[in-house]
């Protein structure tokens, strides 16, 4: 067996981004820019008006005083006449700012009786509600930088400089190959020695919470050659796959087997850990496998603490659990020589050590909301004692 911190070390070690991909600008939400942006436009590509106004020259008015409207202009139009000497023109937000023209005063602050302009605006400035050109951003100017997260304000801001395809790192495609003849789906009607399975409707749930997709399930008997050929095909389909069960030494347990006839690397298999010992890591050529235990809670445990940092480096992605040194609610006898993943509840002052942590249990998951870690001596935990906890996605 191997120490948390040496598998850890394993998969950082063998975990490669994906190569990128050329994407449409609306499907690109949420994943990592794989190329520098520089505007081919200036934006605005002309002075704007910034209100609902009146626009005219400073000078002129400061002169006058009184300005004589000579017609409108609204987003979307366009005139190359030049602002005549002593006028205004009534304009709209979005607007060209004519020629001529270098200010707007906001429709509020003037009055308009006979076609003529009076402006009673004290603190009005030269060049005020005027958005130059190219004031957002120039021609040749960098728009976003390589691994930017696309967030939704990335992309409008792209789609606002004329962008409609990017290159991204994309998420990989994922298999789930669920092992166990005692199994039966959710719905159906359990025979004698069967239980319900859960473990491809909570992988799927946090995959697709991650914004995770491409997601193919499969589901295998305690079959060598079954579980061997489902292997093979995920192998070929796609880049990460997890299996569930099977990968303890019974002898129904095939998953080791499996992954030595497809041809899989073992980088590792068994961590001091609970739950999840018998957790499996390996690669072949890019691709990817985990073998998770198949009791449930060890299942979403592995998830979260070694999957997603595979899914974080795949993607480049920031979306590994964070961590953070929390007091306990009360004192905890740790009395095992493994690190322990404990399920806790964290209220924003202290953690709660949940009841029901057996791996099989799953109704003091529900309640969780971070991991209480303890790593491996046993040791005597008192009230009000740091200790460090993951924090789970909301």
């Amino acid at each position: 067996m191997i120490s948390v911190a040496e598998a850890k070390k394993i998969i950082l070690e063998n975990t490669d981004a994906l190569s990128p991909v050329k994407c449409l600008l609306q499907e690109a939400a949420g994943k990592i820019l794989a190329e520098d942006i520089f505007s081919a436009v200036d934006i605005p590509a002309f002075p704007q008006s910034a209100m609902d106004g009146y626009a005219f020259s400073f000078n002129d008015w400061k002169q006058q005083q009184e300005l004589i409207i000579n017609g409108e202009m609204a987003a979307g139009d366009y005139s190359s006449e030049t602002l005549q000497p002593g006028t205004a023109i009534r304009i709209f937000t979005g607007a060209p700012v004519p020629n001529g023209a270098d200010t707007v005063v906001m429709q509020e602050k003037v009055i308009v009786k006979d076609g003529k302009l009076m402006i009673e605006d004290d603190i009005l400035e030269q060049g005020r509600n005027v958005r130059l050109k190219g004031s957002e951003i120039k021609t040749g100017e960098p728009a976003l930088e390589k691994e930017s997260i696309l967030s939704p304000a990335a992309i409008g801001f792209l789609a606002g400089i004329g962008v409609t395809e990017v290159m991204t790192i994309p998420n990989p495609v994922i298999s789930i190959i669920i092992t166990g003849k005692e199994l039966q789906q959710p719905g159906k009607t359990l025979a004698p020695g069967q239980v319900y399975e859960s473990n491809s409707f909570s992988l799927t749930a946090v995959l697709k919470q991650l914004h995770f997709s491409n997601i193919k399930i499969y589901s295998a008997d305690d079959d060598l050659e079954i579980l061997t050929g489902m292997l093979k095909e995920a192998l070929e389909k796609s880049d990460l796959v997890l299996l569930t069960g099977g990968i303890s030494v019974g002898d129904y347990d095939f998953v080791l087997k499996a992954t030595e006839n497809c041809g899989v690397t073992k980088l590792f298999h068994r961590i001091k850990q609970r739950p999840g010992k018998p957790l499996f890591f390996g690669k072949k050529a890019n691709k990817l496998v985990f073998g998770l235990p198949g009791n449930p809670s060890s299942v979403l445990t592995c998830f979260y603490e070694y999957v997603l940092t595979v899914l974080s480096l795949m993607t480049k992605r920031k979306i590994s659990l964070s961590s953070a040194p929390a007091p306990l609610a009360s004192s905890f006898s740790k009395k095992i020589l493994l690190t322990q993943f404990l399920k806790g509840h964290y209220n924003g002052e202290n953690v709660t050590i949940l009841d029901a942590q057996e791996s099989y249990r799953m109704s003091s998951f529900a309640k969780a909301n971070c991991f209480v870690v303890l790593e491996e001596p046993m040791k005597e935990y008192a009230e009000g004692g740091a200790v460090e906890i993951h924090l789970l996605p909301a």
